[in-house]
């Protein structure tokens, strides 16, 4: 069924495609006309009017051959982050590497290769189905931008999957958390920190007085915080006025979420008023969190398609977010599986060439499984 070396060379090809995120042009023509000539409706969205990013998200339908069927969809994305211009693959022992100087790009080429392999699957072994859709998001490395302004009127389905996590094939995310950032002005008093120091209030010292108030790290087994960076410049013979501070908080809890944020926003608002400073903060949400279980459809489906292509499901927690996170809160059912790439974000990723065509002979079961 699988065609290794057509999906290998498919894959060697978007990998070598420049896409760092914001930088989507290029690839963005590129599978806007591969749909088309796998004869898929397909069109591309304007949220890139919105995000700034050179394209917007990309979403292709496979028709159904019986209208009575539930439609499904896939999701991948397709920007990486940096280093990746002028990627050059390397194949060894049966594991594709980049050359050392780049990511790999797997992280999401992976998932589209397996959506476009799973087409060509689906035309070779034709099996009765509902409508398919495939969106492939831009800007998910930037945040999830794509799919933050992704309106779901383009997906009339039942439920889907995105093609997003590392991890053995057959592992399915079933929970994610949601996130929140705090940006935080931090304010002060000037003074000469050798002549008169008293006279000043030192933003760096609230600051840190202030961080160490706060619960950091592991909270619980569903919520985690942290210090991104805290920046206060000036001359040593100042004493710093300003502070700007980036922190995050993530939970699988919408409650704990804001009980975390607002203890985070105590400190600094406390310290502040101890010390004679003030402070301004903006929490912005980035994403819900999301939660399923095995007696949730999407989940079902996914567990007997793992079966079916003879391994064993394994149902696991996240704690990073997904395009998965933004379409399950706008109300479509998404869980995230793994496509067994490693070692993303780093120069050392790699992926197997079985796990590169296990994907979508496991995607065509889901849609064998979506049926019955």
């Amino acid at each position: 069924m699988i065609n290794q070396e057509r999906i290998v060379n498919q894959f060697i090809e978007l990998v070598k495609m420049d896409s760092e995120t914001g930088k989507e042009r290029k690839i963005a023509d590129y599978l806007i006309n591969l749909f088309q000539q796998l004869a898929l409706e397909v069109k591309e969205d304007q949220t890139n009017q919105i995000t700034g990013h050179e394209a917007g998200n990309i979403i292709a339908r496979l028709e159904g051959t019986n209208k009575n069927m539930p439609g499904i969809y896939f999701t991948a994305h397709m920007d990486t982050v940096a280093p990746g211009e002028g990627i050059q693959p390397e194949i060894r022992d049966g594991i594709i590497y980049s050359d050392g100087t780049t990511i790999l790009g797997a992280d999401d080429k992976a998932g589209i290769s397996a959506i476009l392999e799973l087409i060509h699957i689906m035309k070779e072994n034709p099996i009765e189905h509902g409508d398919i859709y495939f969106v492939i998001m831009s800007g998910e490395e930037s945040g999830l931008v794509g799919s933050r302004q992704f309106d779901v009127k383009h997906l009339p389905v039942e439920y889907g999957y995105a093609l997003d996590s590392d991890g053995e094939v057959g592992t399915i995310i079933t929970a994610a958390p949601a996130q929140a950032k705090l940006y935080a002005t931090i304010n002060g008093k000037a003074a000469h920190a050798g002549v008169s120091p008293e006279k000043g209030i030192s933003a760096i010292s609230m600051t840190a007085k202030a961080i160490t108030k706060m619960p950091l790290g592991r909270i619980d087994e569903e919520t985690t915080a942290n210090i991104g960076s805290f920046e206060g410049k000036g001359p040593t013979n100042v004493v710093c006025e300003q502070v700007l501070l980036v922190a995050e908080a993530r939970s699988l809890s919408k409650d704990k979420l804001d009980r975390q944020v607002n203890v985070m926003c105590h400190a600094l608002e406390e310290t502040a008023s101890q010390m004679g400073g003030t402070v301004d903060i903006e929490v912005k949400a980035m994403y819900p969190n999301y939660q399923f279980t095995e007696k949730d459809q999407v989940v079902q489906v996914a567990q007997d398609a793992v079966k079916a292509v003879g391994k064993t499901p394994a149902l696991k927690v996240s704690g990073g977010g997904s395009d998965a996170n933004h379409l399950s809160g706008k109300g479509i059912p998404t869980v995230n599986l793994a496509v067994g790439y490693e070692n993303i974000h780093t120069k050392d990723e790699r992926i197997s060439i079985s796990d590169l065509t296990e994907v979508p002979v496991l995607l065509y079961e889901i849609v064998k499984k979506s049926t019955e």
